[in-house]
């Protein structure tokens, strides 16, 4: 069997023609051996009609064994001759024949130097795409921290508009005004605060010695 492996031709009809080969090869074959045993057959019943010969059934199958080692011999000659014949002349593609599907390589044609000068634009431009999509990400990452940040200001915002409306009903609309309001204010509840602990741990005091 032939080794090339006629790629160009498997891509016309659908197979290798080396394939296509072995299956007639074997078709031929299996024929071969079905016929030697019909003949077999039709030797034995012969000679049954021969009760004094003295040809066994044996004898028999040896020689046809023989009959056929020579028959397969000669018919993988004449195989190999008719292999190199329909290879080169019926199931080949010349070499200045064009598919209809490969007419852009001839409208487009492209030299080895060009080729991988594209291979090498194409995979730069790959990394490009993942630098760029890396960024973007990151980019996206940002944002959502961003929009975090955005979402506390605001509520501290919140927060010191309750507070100016808070400072405005007390009387005081002055922010220095509030924030010194408000420290006055804490002040003072943390005197309340500690007047309480004290009282509570002399409340504790007196439980224990009564």
């Amino acid at each position: 069997m032939s080794v090339n492996p006629m790629a160009y031709e498997a891509q016309f009809f659908g197979f290798t023609p080396q394939t296509c080969m072995l299956r007639i090869y074997i078709a031929f074959q299996d024929y071969l051996f079905e016929m030697m045993l019909v003949v077999e057959s039709v030797i034995l019943k012969k000679l049954d009609g021969f009760p004094n010969c003295k040809v066994s059934h044996f004898q028999i199958r040896k020689s046809t064994e023989k009959f056929l080692l020579f028959m397969k011999q000669h018919f993988d000659k004449l195989f190999s001759k008719m292999e190199e014949v329909l290879l080169q002349l019926v199931l080949n593609i010349p070499k200045n024949v064009l598919l209809p599907e490969d007419k852009v390589h001839e409208q487009y044609p492209y030299s080895k130097e060009q080729f991988q000068a594209l291979q090498d634009e194409i995979h730069q431009l790959q990394q490009q795409y993942r630098a760029e999509a890396a960024a973007g990400q990151a980019l996206r990452a940002e944002l959502e921290e961003q929009k975090a940040v955005r979402a506390e200001l605001e509520k501290i915002l919140q927060w010191f508009d309750g507070l100016e409306n808070i400072c405005r009903e007390h009387g005081t609309s002055n922010f220095k005004e509030s924030f010194a309001f408000l420290t006055q204010n804490s002040k003072k509840l943390q005197d309340v605060l500690k007047d309480v602990e004290k009282k509570s741990k002399k409340i504790k005091k007196h439980d224990q010695l009564l």
